[in-house]
């Protein structure tokens, strides 16, 4: 994405989603992206910080293959804590039971 609303972006984490963005003046149209890629990331494995750039490997149709930096929007730790549980409900029932 280029961007999300403040709202969407706690709910998707809130869902276990990882909410990424562009660097700016970066944007799909720029990376002459269609729809029909695939899209690989590196260094989740490893474990996520707030606002940590990430590795995309995107691979177009035509096979071609482009390294893109992506923003993680997960902005503070509570979120990684949320995120990590796999969302906000996840993370309160394992709370719950401990």
């Amino acid at each position: 994405a280029e961007s999300f609303e403040r709202i969407h972006r706690s709910n998707l984490i809130g869902m276990g989603v990882l909410p990424l963005v562009f660097e700016p003046g970066t944007s799909w149209k720029s990376l002459g992206l269609d729809g029909r890629e695939i899209v690989t990331l590196t260094g989740i494995a490893s474990g996520l910080s707030p606002r940590q750039t990430l590795q995309a490997e995107i691979t177009l149709a035509s096979g071609e293959t482009r390294m893109v930096p992506l923003i993680c929007r997960i902005d503070t730790l509570d979120e990684l804590e949320y995120f990590n549980n796999g969302g906000i409900l996840h993370y309160v029932l394992r709370r719950l039971a401990a």
